[in-house]
């Protein structure tokens, strides 16, 4: 896992290459505030060997934060990470590299049948119960998070990955009530507490994309103060304190575009009682935010709103997007899709630039 040395070595291996912000605190140690993300992409051999280059050139140049999941690129995602990680002139202990649980993942393609698939793969084996099953594709429970940290590790080749997203828990809610799922919740946490004791996981968090920036109304919503108390109740019953949780981490999507994590005041404040942002609770939690989604799968390399775009530093509209979502309070690294060594050296120069100061950046939504 990473290490406060190793990350502080690999800071100071760049100088004064970045920005003063560009690298930040998270986990043990220090963390870039551009993360390479591996969702997009067809599940072909050609796009593994540019995924591959692409995240090398990353690790060697500045990105010591990579994110993926079983499920991505029909699960050769992780495969391509772990030989990245393997290949690039970079340590281990250098590198934040967290993965995710929740859907099920392929084996390399799409099959034709995937309901079949699904049953004959991972319900009927054991893996897990259909009970637990949400559109037929999602589960938390403890023994499928158990058997896809397993899966996850093998693909990654380490023994532990940095932090654990339970992956779009909203999902859950087609199924079954929303008490129900802060239950499933709670229960996915304390398996995660006893992951942390055994040093598979270093700490976890929750990775979603319409749970908590939607309205409180809203049938995707989940209350981050009640996702917060499951990581206590979690901590507490695994026999540590209730504040010693290792729930530390929210993986949102924040853009121009979809800034709801910022604008939408929908998540009460334990000790207030006010309503605020997602962004405002995780900085007053000291919950870390990864911001996925910076360009929004390229749509921003197009171009941002003009008035928008006059207020970021960078030089060009992907520099420019990105710098947005570096400068949302809480945030410490926004991912980017890096799919070509090409696209990792611009996306990455956008670093050499601060991000607004926080009065600066209140005023773009003024």
């Amino acid at each position: 896992m990473a290490t406060h040395d190793a990350t502080w070595r690999y800071r100071d291996r760049f100088g004064d290459r970045y920005g003063r912000t560009y690298f930040r605190r998270f986990g043990p140690g220090v963390v870039s505030s551009i993360g390479a993300g591996s969702y997009r992409g067809d599940p072909t051999a050609a796009v593994d060997e540019r995924h591959h280059d692409a995240l090398v050139t990353a690790l060697q140049n500045g990105c010591n934060v990579v994110d993926t999941a079983p499920d991505y690129r029909c699960g050769r995602a992780e495969g391509v990470v772990g030989d990245a990680l393997a290949a690039a002139d970079t340590d281990r202990e250098s590198v934040l590299l967290s993965t995710k649980g929740g859907f099920v993942p392929f084996d390399g393609e799409r099959p034709t049948d995937p309901a079949a698939y699904v049953r004959e793969q991972f319900v009927e084996p054991g893996i897990v119960d259909p009970a637990d099953l949400a559109r037929g594709s999602h589960a938390i429970s403890p023994s499928f998070l158990d058997a896809m940290l397993d899966r996850s590790l093998d693909a990654l080749g380490v023994d532990a990955v940095d932090c654990y997203y339970v992956h779009n828990p909203e999902t859950q809610l087609s199924a079954r009530p929303r008490e129900d799922v802060y239950d499933h919740l709670r229960a996915a946490f304390e398996h995660l507490e006893r992951e942390i004791d055994a040093g598979r996981i270093g700490r976890y968090g929750v990775a979603s994309w319409d749970a908590f920036r939607v309205s409180a109304d809203h049938e995707q919503y989940l209350s981050l103060a009640r996702v917060l108390d499951c990581a206590r109740a979690a901590a507490e019953a695994v026999g540590h304190d209730a504040d010693d949780h290792g729930f530390e981490a929210l993986q949102l999507p924040f853009n121009v575009h979809m800034a709801d994590a910022f604008t939408v005041d929908n998540h009460e404040d334990p000790e207030s009682g006010e309503a605020v942002s997602a962004l405002e609770f995780a900085h007053r939690e000291r919950l870390s935010v990864v911001a996925s989604s910076a360009l929004m799968g390229g749509e921003l390399v197009d171009g941002l709103p003009a008035d928008v775009a006059a207020e970021l530093a960078g030089d060009s509209p992907a520099q420019r997007a990105i710098n947005f979502a570096r400068s949302a309070p809480a945030v410490v690294s926004a991912l980017v899709g890096m799919g070509r060594p090409s696209h990792v050296r611009e996306d990455l120069a956008a670093g050499t630039f601060d991000p607004l100061g926080a009065s600066a950046f209140d005023a773009v939504f003024e």
